[in-house]
């Protein structure tokens, strides 16, 4: 008999910015969205809800902001409960990630929050660059070489 798999790996972007809660007992829980195109000419996407796990969790929470694209492997959770309001049955599936891989930069302009650090256009020079002016077309002399 075949061993059963739930494995689920999605890339797309933050819809939000991640949320933090803790558990009774201390655990950090990081939630957030993220919208996956479906691809082809349609401008639609799929929509999923994703949790992150104790340190997993604070680093999503310390790095990811809305926008940001991301790479998440996780396996899918079914949540049923009864709705309190109108007493039907209610349920949804969520990602609980094993591993979020973040594609690009906070400087990328993938995050819409404004609150990553400005981008310098060019690399500062360091003054203690070397310019070789002028190179003379002597054979090299293979017994100066040290090795």
């Amino acid at each position: 008999m075949a061993r059963s798999i739930n494995q689920v790996i999605l890339m797309g972007r933050l819809t939000r910015d991640p949320e933090q809660r803790t558990t009774a007992s201390g655990k950090t829980i990081a939630s957030f969205s993220i919208a996956v195109d479906r691809g082809g000419d349609s401008d639609a996407a799929d929509f999923f809800e994703v949790t992150a796990w104790e340190k997993l969790g604070e680093l999503v929470i310390q790095y990811l902001a809305k926008g940001r694209r991301v790479l998440v492997q996780g396996r899918l959770r079914q949540d049923s409960w009864d709705d309190k309001e109108t007493g039907k049955k209610r349920s949804r599936v969520e990602v609980t990630a094993t591993d979020v891989t973040f594609l690009d930069s906070a400087g990328d302009g993938g995050n819409a929050g404004g609150s990553s650090a400005p981008r310098t256009s060019a690399p500062a020079k360091k003054s203690d660059d070397v310019v070789i002016e002028d190179i003379d077309d002597k054979p090299i002399d293979l017994s100066e070489i040290p090795f």
